[in-house]
């Protein structure tokens, strides 16, 4: 059987979601979804996954602090019977959790892939082969964990995916729980817009340890900026992306509207954590490789944040900042 052929559930009853990779993006989306009526089950880390399952999850936003009950486990086994699986891990350990979960997903389970990165739906789909719903999602949130069982949500929330047979119903159910999903047919120039954007900010946060308010308050970062956009925008016009929208005035605008908060890559590097920087500059640097095109700041900025991880995680304290997905 091949995704398109599977039965979908009806419009009215509520969906089997499961969260695989349940960070901040997941748990913030998956609580809203559970409030809702919907059957979510988180799958990550022991501590987290024993939080959840003692007290619910804590949802904290500027609305609300309440605790949210939901099932979770550490198995991957637990997409078993899911209708949609939210699929938040990290870029780095995308083969692997999908090669975890392929034995337990239903024929037309429909898989969004909620991560930072361009390619990693076609990834996905490479591993799970034709019987499974794969769909680009481009996530547009800022979130952050609080501590095991308890996410923070610092603003928007909104969701574009691609077409399936599942998408327009995943909008109607998603949007009934408050969460405003766009169907679109461009979500790969949706994903370049956002990876051009991680790619201007996220090594330099990360190796400066600074937010973007101050980070590009400092004399000549604006220019690095600019210069590492034009190579973005270079590699995706040669790669016949078409981008929608402003970039560049996207990507200027960025840290007047997020002025305090870190980059993803700064929080992995003060953690500790393996970063994500070789699927975002670096996915840039294999495309430019690939298309003859040059991108000498890309690379630069992937190699330095490659070897800052022991000297930043030595010289500083541990950040629990915002993290924009």
């Amino acid at each position: 059987m091949d995704a398109s052929s599977a039965r979908l559930p009806s419009p009215s009853e509520p969906l089997r979601i499961a969260v695989m990779g349940a960070g901040a993006v997941g748990c913030y989306f998956g609580a809203l979804l559970a409030r809702a009526g919907h059957q979510v089950t988180l799958i990550g880390r022991p501590a987290h996954v024993q939080a959840v399952q003692q007290h619910g999850l804590r949802l904290e936003t500027a609305a609300l602090d309440i605790q949210v009950p939901m099932q979770a486990s550490t198995e991957a086994s637990a997409v078993r019977d899911a209708d949609v699986v939210m699929f938040c891990v990290k870029s780095t350990a995308t083969e692997e959790a999908a090669r975890e979960m392929q034995p337990h997903l239903a024929p037309g389970t429909l898989v969004l892939t909620m991560q930072n990165g361009v390619d990693n739906d076609e990834r996905v789909r490479a591993v799970l082969g034709p019987s499974v719903a794969v769909a680009a999602a481009v996530v547009y949130v800022a979130t952050a964990m609080a501590g095991p069982g308890h996410v923070r949500h610092f603003g928007r929330g909104e969701l574009v995916i691609a077409p399936s047979a599942l998408s327009e119903q995943v909008a109607l159910q998603f949007g009934k729980a408050g969460i405003a999903v766009q169907v679109s047919p461009d979500v790969r120039g949706a994903l370049w817009a956002k990876l051009v954007i991680n790619c201007a900010y996220n090594a330099l946060s990360a190796l400066c340890q600074l937010p973007y308010g101050p980070l590009v308050q400092s004399p000549g970062v604006t220019d690095v900026v600019d210069d590492v956009v034009a190579e973005c925008l270079a590699v995706a016009r040669a790669d016949g992306v078409a981008l929608p929208g402003d970039v560049p005035a996207a990507v200027r605008g960025l840290p007047a509207t997020m002025p305090g908060q870190f980059s993803s890559t700064a929080q992995d590097l003060a953690l500790g954590k393996p970063s994500e920087i070789d699927h975002l500059n670096g996915y840039v640097v294999r495309r430019g490789e690939a298309l003859g095109v040059p991108v000498p700041l890309n690379r630069t900025l992937q190699v330095l944040v490659r070897l800052a991880p022991s000297r930043v995680q030595a010289s500083q304290e541990p950040l629990n900042p915002p993290q924009n997905s």
